[in-house]
């Protein structure tokens, strides 16, 4: 049996008499604040936070040294709504609740402002409700919130942060750096520029010599002259040596001039009528030149390689008309640049690739064991200078044929079908010739074989080759484009218009379907050179 001790029942009395003490004030505070309680909206917005309700244990209580413990096993779910609640407010005294939205713009801003806020399943429902309401609030929002006017006025704001010029703040200064000038603008910057000489190999010593900033700007433009009639290529390549390169490059019109009236890249060299037949043979001379009187013979095929060279003053005047510049080609630069023209250096490709049902080897009605063909064939054309061209179909891969795409391996399996060379692959190869629909001087008076007036626009191509035997005949019209990136690489694609087979003996046209066809790129060959 416990003894009583006097010390022990007097510390129990006081400690029981305070705690009914502080339990009768918190139920007095509890009763005045339902007197001045908010709406149930205001409750229902708000969470409730209330203290653990202490009570007076009995004798049979759990005691540590004489004092009651207690567990408070609901602290846990507390703090968690407390971290983790639906984002509500707490109701402090001053603190303004939020209204309930009651309209579907109103949803919708709240959504947003969850969806901000992180809150990712209070807006999604927010949304819903939103669009059940109205199923076209987002037009609404947008028009309040992002209305055109108000999207110039933030646009016309340089300073849309208000913060001082001296702040280095990102909001109210260009992230892409200060605005770039007009290339034109870059360009005749470049005009008072030199040629600056290599720094110098270690510190201390002289700077090496630089022959090149020394040569004045009229050599200089000679030497550049004459280094894009070798290669066009490595001449607009100087631009990004130095400025002064790039400002000569890009504004010496007079070289650009002599590259369009050149037939090493220019135009002398494009055929705007058939210059010869279809099997490569110089056509009668309209002028009837076998009725001339001329001292000497005149060889045909130098009219078509050069026909502005000495010996084609009988039919041309001595200097050409001038190539015409217009608002479509405001300089010769992009003339050569932009005007439909044939490289020379290269042929034009095309690869085919289709599928196609094979049948089965066992009598089955199954169609998973029906095999399926991947068929894969190319066509080649390669344009020369005099107005003729090659065209092959083949199965061979370009590696296996571009190096052999000559007249002169034409010529010899045409004659030895049978030859197994590596350049056998020419035993297929057709010849044939070419032309572009235009003018070469005005496009605007350009005219057909008959001298009418030609509706067809500029940059097509028109190819006839022999065809699968003697009295057949091939006629392609194709178009020239430009693939790649913009700017990058012009004419170096033909597109599809039409293909033709010729009857010569009863004059009939059978047309090809273009169904698997595809378009042919123009691919560089080194060893074609300027494929003179």
């Amino acid at each position: 049996m416990e003894m009583n001790n006097p010390d022990l029942e007097n510390f129990r009395r006081q400690w029981q008499e305070e705690v009914t003490a502080r339990i009768k004030n918190k139920d007095q505070e509890a009763s005045n604040d339902k007197n001045h309680a908010p709406s149930k909206e205001s409750e229902d917005s708000a969470v409730k936070f209330t203290l653990p309700r202490i009570e007076v244990l009995g004798d049979d209580a759990e005691t540590v040294d004489g004092i009651s413990t207690q567990a408070y096993h609901d602290l846990e779910d507390q703090e968690d709504a407390r971290n983790l609640g639906s984002g509500r407010l707490l109701s402090h005294p001053g603190t303004q609740i939020p209204k309930e939205p009651r309209s579907a713009l109103e949803h919708y801003e709240r959504a947003v402002e969850r969806e901000d806020q992180g809150n990712l399943g209070d807006s999604l429902k927010l949304y819903r409700q939103a669009f059940r309401l109205d199923a076209g609030v987002d037009r609404i929002y947008k028009n309040k919130h992002f209305s055109p006017s108000t999207a110039k006025i933030k646009h016309a704001n340089p300073n849309p942060s208000n913060a001082p010029a001296t702040v280095p703040n990102t909001a109210h200064h260009s992230l892409d750096g200060p605005p770039t000038e007009p290339v034109a603008q870059l360009i005749v910057s470049f005009s008072t520029s030199s040629i600056p000489a290599a720094p110098p190999p270690t510190e201390g010593s002289s700077p090496p010599l630089c022959p090149i900033a020394r040569i004045p700007s009229e050599i200089l433009v000679e030497v550049l002259l004459e280094t894009a009639i070798a290669d066009i290529a490595s001449f607009a390549r100087l631009s990004i040596v130095c400025k002064r390169l790039a400002y000569l490059v890009t504004t010496e019109d007079r070289i650009w001039e002599r590259i369009c009236y050149g037939h090493e890249y220019g135009f002398a060299a494009m055929h705007y009528t058939w210059a010869v037949t279809v099997t490569g043979h110089p056509l009668p001379s309209p002028l009837g030149i076998s009725e001339l009187q001329l001292s000497e013979p005149i060889d045909l095929s130098a009219l078509t390689l050069n026909p502005y060279a000495a010996i084609s003053t009988h039919f041309v005047p001595s200097a050409p008309p001038p190539l015409l510049l217009s608002p479509l080609y405001p300089s010769y630069k992009a003339m050569l640049r932009t005007r439909p023209r044939i490289r020379f250096n290269g042929c034009y490709i095309s690869t085919v690739n289709y599928h196609r049902p094979g049948a089965s080897s066992a009598p089955s009605t199954a169609t998973y064991t029906s095999p399926v063909h991947i068929v894969t064939y190319y066509r080649y054309l390669r344009f020369f200078r005099d107005g003729t061209c090659i065209s092959l179909l083949t199965t061979a891969e370009p590696a296996d044929v571009v190096h052999h795409l000559t007249k002169e391996n034409l010529h010899i399996h045409q004659k030895n079908r049978e030859s197994m060379l590596p350049s056998a692959v020419m035993r297929h190869a057709l010849k044939g010739r070419w032309k572009l629909s235009g003018c070469l001087f005005d496009p605007s008076t350009a005219h057909d074989d008959q001298g009418k007036s030609a509706s067809e626009p500029e940059g097509d191509v028109h190819i006839e080759t022999e065809g699968v035997g003697p009295k057949y005949m091939y006629k392609l019209h194709l178009s020239l484009r430009s693939a790649g990136r913009a700017g990058s690489t012009r004419n170096n694609k033909l597109a599809w218009k039409g293909f033709w087979s010729h009857n010569r003996l009863t004059d009939d046209w059978a047309a090809f379907t273009l169904r698997n066809d595809r378009a042919f790129f123009w691919s560089r060959v080194r060893s074609y050179g300027k494929g003179w």
